[in-house]
């Protein structure tokens, strides 16, 4: 089961993705479906391809097909004919690209041959698919890592994904419909080759629509019962939206990396941490992932875009005498190694962390506390993120095991009226920050577009992917996923912004005024945040937790700004809106990754420093581990380099 806790993390998770074995298994609304490939019946084995389709105008609009409500049956699979292809298979892998002509978009076109054929064949079957899509998701990685002046790892991958949708029964009814308590899961990354040879992309592709046919027929069966015993569910929205379709090709990323190079720098920057003793690791990763993807539908849509992503990861812990951990990270992102910062920056950003955590191991521990507060820009894009971005998702509207918070509030006032919430997947960069969440096609081939989803203070939007709700018959391009997960309504590049905004030394004594108004001791600054997690679900709590590593006490009697440790940020969304007094006019940006049932994405939160006149602070768990007793080497001055010679 996918656990309902939804989160954001900055740092992209080690195994982003759900690679799946032949003996792993998914639990589905049809029972246990095994990974590994079936016995293959039911479709014939690929043949002789004809040439490719040609190429078609860029981004073209295709008008959406209409296609009549089949009926349900039970389909008998032609052994004979699978025996006579699977003979002639070998000589169809032999086959070059060249013969089948479609230069830059081989793949894209091997697919879209290869889904019809598939279509065409299963058209045919007692329980015929009224669509179906294929998506390959090609990630090439390279990644080094280093600590005190030395590579502590290095990794250079390159794997595809095939993802597979066959929808069976019609829009109105089919085998994706949720019930509760069920997590529906058909497709499972099946890894293809990399090279580009037509014959065995389409092997592979054949055996996994007929597994997946032979799940998504079989489940169908199950809805169709189980709705004459169940009470129906409140949204009667149909399954399954009817949307645009859509030809768009641009050239696939090939990003730039220089392993010397960029090991040579992890190295570098990574030996600054030898002049802080107390840490216990440090660690520095230079990372880059080229994602290209490929999408072809039955309905005629055909998508080929990629992306880059280049970060620099900086991050440091130690543990306090009580045994508490501490740690601080900072982090930059581009589309591109071109678009990291200079050398200088990076050695600016060690020292910042290395010295927040030696600081923070002589900060007292946080006490439980409610009272005002100013969060970050950073740490309000989390916030956001956790406590509204998850409840807006469109599919937890007609999930009637979710809390559907906002589900009947369209049109209410639900944020101050000075607040606009808009996701928009579309926008590249901002604040001379590249965003995440940025893409141009979503994951069921629908064009992103911009949503205003809180229009000063009013809720307007959900985001949607094609799983129509009571009131939104549409996707507007918010289907996303990772490779091996069902594709579900998700957030992109999240952003706030407000006609309430002042500078940051006013929002400071606003904070003040406030907690001199409260008569509270201090009020409490979260300069910088690493995580946060939700809950929407009804059988849990309706509560969210941010967890923040910089935090302060402000004062009213001018003391300086105290920095303590151990505090967290725990809530309930509805009361936490409502304490929302102004922001800054500053945009800061949070690029993470989210996870939730779609698998791990990747996204943005741009959001001003916001200031709350009440949040609760509780105290971090601690552990009972105590520090080591043997003092550290670097304590010494005498202490050899990584480079041989003494620091």
């Amino acid at each position: 089961m996918i656990s309902p806790r939804k989160c954001l993390k900055a740092q992209e998770p080690s195994a982003l993705l759900a690679r799946v074995t032949h003996e792993e298994r998914f639990t589905s609304g049809s029972g246990t479906i095994r990974v590994s490939n079936p016995l293959p019946t039911g479709i014939p084995g690929p043949g002789h391809a004809s040439d490719g389709t040609g190429e078609q105008p860029r981004s073209e609009r295709l008008p959406a097909p209409h296609r009549p409500a089949l009926n349900i049956g039970t389909f008998t699979p032609c052994y004979r004919q699978v025996i006579v292809k699977l003979a002639i298979f070998p000589a169809l892998l032999a086959i070059s690209a060249v013969a089948f002509g479609a230069g830059d978009t081989l793949v894209l076109d091997t697919m879209s041959q290869e889904l019809q054929r598939n279509f065409d064949a299963l058209k045919k079957a007692d329980t015929p698919p009224y669509f179906m899509a294929y998506e390959i998701t090609d990630l090439n990685t390279h990644v080094v890592g280093a600590t005190l002046g030395v590579l502590s790892s290095t990794s250079d991958s390159h794997n595809r994904y095939l993802d597979v949708t066959v929808r069976v029964g019609d829009p109105a009814m089919d085998n994706y419909r949720r019930a509760r308590g069920e997590q529906v899961q058909f497709t499972s990354a099946a890894p293809v080759t990399i090279e580009d040879v037509p014959g065995a992309l389409k092997q592979r592709m054949w055996l996994e629509t007929d597994r997946v046919y032979r799940a998504a027929a079989d489940r169908l069966v199950r809805i169709k019962t189980g709705q004459q015993v169940k009470a129906a569910d409140r949204d009667q929205s149909a399954d399954f939206s009817k949307e645009e379709s859509y030809v768009h090709t641009e050239s696939l990323n090939q990003p730039v990396w220089g392993e010397e190079k960029w090991a040579q720098s992890a190295r570098d920057w990574s030996r600054d941490f030898r002049d802080y003793p107390d840490l216990l690791s440090s660690n520095v990763t230079v990372s880059i992932q080229q994602d290209n993807r490929y999408f072809a539908s039955t309905e005629g849509t055909k998508i080929q875009q990629g992306r880059g992503f280049a970060r620099i990861m900086i991050s440091a812990s130690a543990k306090a005498k009580d045994g508490m951990d501490v740690s601080d990270f900072d982090s930059f992102e581009a589309f591109d190694t071109n678009g990291l910062p200079s050398a200088d920056k990076v050695h600016a950003a060690i020292k910042k962390v290395a010295t927040h955590v030696e600081d923070l191991l002589k900060a007292p521990v946080a006490e439980p506390f409610v009272g005002p507060a100013i969060l970050s820009g950073r740490a309000a894009g989390v916030f956001f993120h956790e406590i509204f971005g998850h409840r807006i998702e469109g599919h937890r509207q007609k999930d009637e095991s979710e809390g559907q918070t906002f589900t009947q509030k369209v049109g209410e006032k639900i944020l101050p009226d000075f607040l606009t919430v808009t996701f928009d997947p579309t926008l590249k960069s901002i604040a001379g920050v590249d965003l995440n969440g940025y893409y141009e096609y979503d994951d069921e081939g629908i064009k992103a577009r911009p949503i205003v989803s809180v229009d000063h203070g009013v809720l307007k939007n959900f985001l949607m992917s094609r799983s129509p709700i009571d009131g939104f018959d549409h996707s507007n391009g918010h289907g996303r996923r990772q490779p091996g997960r069902e594709v579900v309504s998700r957030q992109s590049n999240l952003i706030v912004s407000s006609t309430k905004a002042v500078s940051d030394a006013q929002l400071k004594q606003m904070l003040v005024d406030e907690i001199k108004r409260q008569n509270k001791p201090y009020g409490i600054f979260f300069d910088n945040i690493t995580n946060g997690f939700t809950t929407t679900q009804r059988g849990g709590l309706q509560a969210f937790s941010v967890v923040p590593v910089i935090v302060y006490k402000v004062f009213a009697d001018g003391r300086p700004d105290e920095l303590i440790r151990g505090a967290d940020i725990v809530g309930t969304p509805l009361a936490s809106f409502a304490k929302i007094l102004a922001t800054s006019d500053k945009l800061e940006v949070f690029n993470g990754f989210c996870g939730a049932e779609s698998g791990s994405v990747p996204v943005s939160a741009v959001s001003p420093a916001i200031l709350i006149s009440e949040i609760e602070v509780e105290k971090k768990q601690q552990g009972q581990d105590l520090l080591p007793l043997l003092p550290s080497p670097l304590a010494s001055a005498s202490a050899p380099a990584a480079n041989g010679g003494s620091r």
